[in-house]
């Protein structure tokens, strides 16, 4: 009996640090949800915006994300907001913020775009985009 429960102890101990181990969640964090209040509210505080077009099946975003991740977690990149469309189910703000496709990663410094990449999966000229909205 007491063999079982030190089994079951450590395969719940073992199933709880896989979940912490897991970059998922954490990627996920990275981002808010884009609505276009939100966007007009940080545009209009002056906040340093990172707008990130995907789609859950493209390969370059999910490249893309581990990079954003490492900015957002990043002290010098605190006051950066990275803001998530979905480019399948947001047609609307994509067409609204001129983009053509999904890996699109727009830089805004208050109201005034700074820069704009599609499909760059290079961590240093994305960290300099997003340097560009600081």
């Amino acid at each position: 009996m007491t063999t079982r429960r030190a089994l079951l102890a450590a395969a719940v101990a073992a199933v709880a640090l896989l979940g912490v181990a897991r970059p998922g969640p954490a990627l996920a964090e990275t981002a808010t949800p884009f609505t276009t209040a939100a966007f007009d509210a940080a545009k209009a505080e002056g906040k340093s915006i990172l707008v990130e077009i995907s789609a859950p099946w493209c390969p370059t975003c999910k490249a893309q994300k581990p990079i954003l991740a490492d900015i957002k977690g990043r002290p010098d990149f605190g006051p950066l907001v990275i803001m998530e469309v979905d480019f399948d189910s947001q047609k609307d703000v994509v067409r609204a913020l001129g983009a053509q496709m999904q890996s699109t990663l727009i830089a805004f410094k208050g109201t005034t775009e700074t820069g704009r990449s599609v499909g760059d999966t290079d961590p240093a000229s994305i960290e300099a985009l997003a340097r560009s909205a600081l």
